[in-house]
């Protein structure tokens, strides 16, 4: 039985200093830009923001934080348990936004600059 040659898949053409500079300084590759930083930061600041008040919270409103909600859970604990639920559904809904709309776009740039188109 003889041996076969291993199947070579082919290698994506690496594109020049010059074509990349193209793309970056190109309206299609501006507008993923933008599309990109305008869910992701206003997200980022929302979350910090949220953190931060959690963790000043804690620090500073003891009171508060210690008050009952429900039997032994008090307001410290959910507003914990908020943070994690938060912090799943921001990756949830970037994870579906990115499919949605950043990454056909990216996907595009990326293939006609490995095909040389």
């Amino acid at each position: 039985m003889a041996d076969s040659p291993p199947l070579e898949t082919p290698q994506p053409r690496v594109p020049s200093t010059e074509e990349y500079a193209r793309v970056q300084e190109s309206e299609e590759f501006g507008e993923l830009r933008r599309s990109y930083r305008s869910f992701a930061f206003p997200l980022t600041i929302a979350f910090i923001t949220w953190y931060l008040l959690y963790v000043l919270l804690s620090n500073y409103a003891g009171g508060f934080m210690g008050a009952k909600v429900l039997g032994n859970i008090n307001v410290a604990l959910l507003l914990g348990v908020l943070q994690f639920v938060s912090t799943f559904l921001i990756a949830w809904w970037y994870a579906r936004t990115a499919a949605a709309k950043l990454d056909p776009k990216a996907e595009a740039i990326k293939s006609r600059m490995e095909g040389g188109a």
